[in-house]
């Protein structure tokens, strides 16, 4: 990260507090500012669509020294965190002794890759959007390409990470799911794989409802041991 990153208002929001989004750790979630897709459920698109942020990478780095020996990580997340350059940022965590989790989209292949390699990262959740088919469909982006390359990296170079999908009934529907699922498989997964059902707060980027679609569990391949959230 240049010098000049530290002053630039790139982070949203902090929420100074989490119990659950990092795996059996408390931490702070660290919001940053911008996505490259506009996933019709997102319901951040206050922070998808903001050009800047309220804080600089410094302001999150003068909370953290108020956290040491109190919250034990950071959750980097947005919009798209990886979407900034966050070498710097994140060696800056490190020295304070936090672990670091990073939710990401997976379409900055070679920022992700580049924490990895620095060994930056200590967890990675990462969200396959939609099968290929729909990819373009849901996201409103054409970076399939990069997505898979990273779910591939992440599969043959990193041991602590998920696989996570949005499920919107009328967005995705069973055999799309299914679609994932092999998808996962014959790449080599293994982990639980997790779904997260859409939440309808009137505030995602398409203003969806509630899905009319019904959605049949029961047809779900076992290949994977799938977790509702």
């Amino acid at each position: 990260m240049r010098t000049d990153n530290k002053v630039k208002r790139s982070v949203y929001d902090i929420t100074k507090f989490t119990h659950v989004d990092y795996p059996d750790h408390l931490a702070c979630i660290v919001w940053f500012s911008g996505c490259n897709m506009r996933c019709d459920y997102c319901y951040n698109k206050e922070i998808v669509f903001a050009k800047s942020g309220n804080y600089t990478t410094n302001d999150v780095l003068e909370f953290l020294k108020t956290r040491v020996n109190m919250l034990e990580a950071v959750v980097l997340s947005g919009g798209e965190a990886s979407s900034h350059d966050l070498v710097e940022f994140c060696q800056d965590i490190k020295k304070l002794g936090f672990k670091i989790k990073l939710d990401t989209n997976g379409t900055y292949f070679s920022q992700v890759k580049e924490l990895l390699d620095l060994k930056l990262l200590d967890f990675v959740a990462l969200d396959y959007k939609a099968p290929k088919e729909k990819f373009t469909k849901v996201t409103h982006s054409n970076k399939y390409s990069e997505f898979s390359k990273t779910l591939d990296y992440l599969l043959n170079e990193f041991e602590d990470f998920e696989v996570r999908t949005t499920l919107h009934n009328d967005l995705l529907n069973t055999d799309d799911i299914n679609k994932i699922i092999k998808d996962l498989t014959s790449r080599g997964y293994n982990k639980n794989y997790y779904i997260q059902m859409f939440q309808d707060t009137g505030e995602s980027i398409a203003n969806l409802s509630a899905p009319r679609s019904s959605f049949d569990i029961s047809l779900l391949l076992n290949d994977l041991n799938i977790v509702w959230r």
